[in-house]
């Protein structure tokens, strides 16, 4: 398994074409009394009207899940969703930073922009999963997360609906693990009780 320390505090997750029902199926299987801070980040179209938000909201009603402000700290029990059309980023002192810059493969929010500023901030206390997605955004980012010292998660390409993503970090991520939605759901779960 990729990486074994079990103090995590930050899960960050990302995927693209496909990913909703596991992210659904994540945020419906998490314990009322978690604590460790969860970061979405999902591509969404730039130029049309998202319900993102409030599909995962209408989806969860005992877990909020908010679109942070740009400088808001980051708490505990709470569920991020990157914001459309910015990069979502991670600073030193633990609040997130809206950025406007270029697209990052096609992709603004971008998954390997988040993936990369949280690693460098939180280090061997980040668990990153990477779901289903159509392009290799998120390789390059879980590779950070490995470098640091954190735990890199891919969804095994076989239950991808769009697999070329979590195929891309397979083929490209040293100690990566690889799990199906299920399994993810558990290993969040076991990350869950003991984070934090």
């Amino acid at each position: 398994m990729a990486g074994n320390n079990t103090n995590i505090e930050l899960i960050t997750i990302g995927g693209s074409a496909g990913s909703l029902p596991v992210v659904l199926k994540i945020i419906k299987s998490l314990p009322a009394s978690f604590k460790v801070p969860i970061v979405i980040v999902i591509h969404r179209q730039r130029n049309v009207s998202s319900e993102l938000v409030k599909i995962l909201n209408n989806s969860s009603a005992s877990k909020k899940i908010i679109e942070p402000d740009d400088k808001e700290t980051i708490g505990d029990s709470c569920i991020y969703l990157a914001p459309q059309n910015y990069h979502l980023l991670i600073e030193k002192d633990r609040t997130f930073s809206l950025d406007y810059s270029e697209a990052v493969l096609f992709s603004r929010p971008s998954i390997d922009v988040t993936f990369e500023s949280a690693a460098r901030v939180y280090k061997k206390k980040l668990a990153a999963v990477l779901l289903t997605g159509a392009n290799s955004d998120g390789t390059t980012g879980l590779s950070t997360v490995v470098h640091r010292g954190g735990i890199a998660v891919a969804q095994d390409p076989s239950t991808a609906e769009y697999p070329a993503m979590p195929l891309s970090a397979v083929r490209n991520v040293k100690e990566l693990t690889v799990l199906s939605p299920e399994g993810i759901v558990k290993f969040l779960a076991a990350l869950m009780s003991n984070g934090k």
